[in-house]
């Protein structure tokens, strides 16, 4: 278990993506931009570079099974906590499910979170990953609220664009 460097920029992007691919018939994730691997690396070596946040890779031999990002993350002014851990791009290798990597991986959290003094992790699972679901559930994580998505039609969003023009002029 270590934190990833710039270096392993080729394997978080592999990972990242494998993630994402896996889920490829969810509603949110199915939609891969065609050069997604292009901006994966953009997007992941800004997030290997940030000081508010660490990416996790779990290793058999020299070999990256799984990987866990965290991000310190402000809360809202209104309530407590004022940060916590945000907790995403979890994936584990199909073939080392089950034998105590994403355990390691949320060890390797909680450290993180500690020396940083935070005092609680969030993330968001796929309502229709049945296994991951109970999988957080049995690390401790509670459901506290759901996400919902609604899908604006391309003619009212046709529409308030042409709104949004003439009303800029």
């Amino acid at each position: 278990m270590r934190v990833a460097t710039l270096d392993d920029l080729p394997t978080v992007v592999e990972l990242r993506l494998a993630l994402l691919r896996e889920y490829g018939d969810h509603e949110l994730y199915r939609d891969l931009h065609p050069d997604a691997a292009r901006r994966a690396y953009d997007l992941y070596r800004a997030q290997l570079a940030s000081s508010y946040e660490s990416i996790f890779l779990a290793e058999r031999g020299t070999h990256a099974v799984g990987i866990l990002r965290c991000v310190d993350t402000p809360g809202s002014p209104l309530l407590l906590p004022d940060r916590f851990c945000y907790v995403s791009s979890v994936y584990v290798r199909p073939a080392v499910r089950r034998h105590g990597v994403l355990r390691m991986l949320l060890d390797a959290a909680e450290s993180w979170c500690v020396d940083r003094g935070l005092t609680e992790m969030r993330l968001h699972n796929s309502a229709a990953a049945r296994v991951a679901a109970r999988t957080w559930g049995d690390l401790g994580f509670d459901v506290v609220e759901e996400v919902r998505r609604r899908v604006i039609e391309s003619d009212r969003t046709a529409h308030a664009a042409a709104g949004a023009r003439a009303n800029a002029y």
